[in-house]
């Protein structure tokens, strides 16, 4: 299979609508996940929070993948976080890329787990798990989140206890940043959980949200549709299930063209 991963050879052949981007760092947290960081182009614009297309050139054609931008609209490089999937057309060839290699990226970004798509509240919930805290490690990033919401709760759930590191690392980076630390200090919690191993917080996030542990944990009252607001990003059914808990508690679903208290990421749908 031949995987067209330099730059001079992916210019070369890339595809109308598409940049060609550097690699520029990589690193691998387990044998599931990794994240790459990438140069970025002059005239690309974007919205925390948002997906593009990524890609490779295999055997002649172009193949794209939906990811989330986990870096900030204003940071000078593109940052991913991407599971590996054993056999999977595209990561199985991703996941070896090194620092001075290549990818494709569409031209375009899209995506609704924005800030715009939520009406004003106090408290923003971003529910994850694994890598579906990538578009939420743009938004807690982002300045303008703190200056919609009073407190930003994360939460992200894997399998593992080694599954969380990106996260924890993240939140540890972003408290001590030069641009946003002050506020991060001040309104950031990072709730991890996780399905698999002994861990202080355990289970699913669906399972905490129901039982009302996750409130008690954080110590904060339930959802209240009134000052809550939600944004979901996970695995189909995690998706599925959060919403049905949020809709159950009072909270309407939202889109770009239509505010309201939650917001799903429907590109990674299915």
């Amino acid at each position: 299979m031949n995987v067209l991963a330099k730059a001079a050879d992916l210019e070369a052949a890339a595809p109308a609508g598409a940049y060609v981007q550097e690699v520029t760092s990589v690193q691998h947290y387990t044998d599931r996940l990794f994240k790459f960081r990438m140069t970025r182009p002059a005239s690309f614009r974007f919205r925390s929070g948002e997906f593009v297309m990524i890609g490779l050139m295999i055997d002649g054609k172009p193949l794209y993948r939906a990811y989330s931008i986990a870096s900030p609209s204003w940071d000078e490089e593109l940052e991913f976080f991407s599971i590996k999937v054993p056999g999977g057309p595209l990561t199985q060839h991703l996941q070896t890329i090194q620092p001075g290699d290549a990818v494709l990226m569409k031209k375009k970004s899209t995506g609704t787990l924005v800030n715009d798509a939520l009406v004003p509240g106090k408290r923003v919930y971003m529910f994850s798990t694994g890598t579906g805290l990538a578009p939420f490690a743009s938004l807690i990033r982002d300045p303008d989140t703190y200056e919609k919401f009073e407190q930003v709760i994360v939460t992200h759930t894997c399998r593992d206890v080694a599954e969380l590191k990106y996260g924890l690392d993240l939140v540890e980076a972003t408290k001590n940043d030069p641009l946003i630390g002050e506020f991060a200090q001040e309104k950031l919690v990072h709730y991890t959980s996780v399905t698999r191993e002994d861990y202080p917080f355990k289970g699913r996030i669906t399972d905490l949200i129901e039982n009302g542990k996750l409130f008690t944990d954080l110590g904060v009252p339930p959802l209240d549709p009134a000052i809550d607001r939600g944004m979901i990003c996970g695995s189909m059914d995690m998706i599925k299930d959060t919403k049905t808990l949020l809709e159950k508690a009072g909270l309407t679903e939202g889109a770009n063209n239509k505010p309201a208290e939650f917001v799903v990421e429907r590109a990674f749908v299915g």
